[in-house]
């Protein structure tokens, strides 16, 4: 039943905490461990915030500021 439960989330996840660990350079299991004891303390607020990060991370493109491929006004 756990691992079943393990199995899901790992492959249903979107990476939130993945992508905090390769950018502070923490193990991913202790940011989710740390978020589960954070969700429990303050009654599911960062449920939320979770979701922002990954919807943000899903469309990462779009929040990017766009880079010009022309270098001068010259190049059309």
């Amino acid at each position: 039943m756990i691992k079943s439960t393990q199995t899901w989330f790992e492959t249903r996840a979107f990476g939130v905490c993945e992508w905090w660990g390769k950018k502070l350079g923490i193990n991913s299991t202790k940011i989710r461990m740390y978020f589960i004891y954070l969700s429990f303390f303050t009654v599911g607020s960062p449920v939320i915030v979770y979701f922002i990060m990954a919807f943000i991370l899903e469309h990462k493109e779009f929040f990017k500021p766009f880079k010009s491929k022309r270098r001068s006004v010259w190049d059309l």
